[in-house]
C-alpha cells in the first residue's frame, strides 16, 4: 500500500510536509495551527485559534472524503493550557458548530511553544474513512503496481 498524500488547495501549501496522508482508509491529519490562508496566524485568542485551526484539519478530512464523524483520535498542543481551559465552554461551541455532538478520543498536551512563535495551539488527528465515501484528489486510488485495499470499498488495481 502507497499512502497517499492530502494538500487541499484552499489550505497554505506545504513544504516538507503533507496536511494528510492516506493509508487504506486511514487519514492521519498532521498538525494544524491557526494559519490562514495567507500564512499568517489568525488574530485573537484562543478560541479563534481554535476555530481556525480546527477548520483546518476538517478541510483536509474533507478533501479525502471524510467527515467530522470519522475522526477517531484527536491530539491537542497548547502552549496555555490555563487559557485553553478558561475558554473550555466557548471551544465546545465552537468544536460542535463544525462537528456537531461527538467527540473522538483526545487528549490535550501543553508545550513551551509551537512552530510559528504566536500559535498558542496545534491540531492533529487521526480519521478512519468508509471506502464508499473515499475521495482521492486527481484519483489517485490507481497507482501502478500497487493496491489499495479498502474495508466495505472495492479495491482498484493499477495498470
Amino acid at each position: 500500500m502507497t499512502p497517499i498524500p492530502i494538500n487541499p488547495g484552499t489550505l497554505p501549501r506545504p513544504s516538507g510536509y503533507s496536511h494528510g496522508t492516506l493509508a487504506g482508509n486511514t487519514l492521519y491529519l498532521g498538525g494544524q495551527t491557526a494559519l490562514d490562508a495567507d500564512r499568517r496566524i489568525v488574530p485573537g485568542g484562543i478560541v479563534e485559534q481554535f476555530r481556525q485551526a480546527f477548520t483546518n484539519v476538517l478541510t483536509t478530512l474533507r478533501e479525502a472524503g471524510g467527515e467530522p464523524g470519522d475522526l477517531v483520535s484527536i491530539t491537542i498542543y497548547l502552549t496555555d493550557i490555563p487559557g485553553y481551559q478558561a475558554h473550555g465552554k466557548q471551544i465546545g461551541q465552537v468544536w460542535r458548530e463544525l462537528a456537531g455532538p461527538v467527540y473522538p478520543a483526545m487528549a490535550g498536551i501543553g508545550c513551551t511553544s509551537l512552530w510559528q512563535p504566536e500559535a498558542l495551539i496545534e491540531i492533529l488527528g487521526v480519521a478512519v474513512i468508509p471506502g464508499d465515501r473515499l475521495s482521492i484528489p486527481g484519483d489517485r486510488l490507481s497507482i501502478p503496481g500497487d493496491r489499495l485495499s479498502i474495508p466495505g470499498g472495492t479495491g482498484r488495481t493499477g495498470e
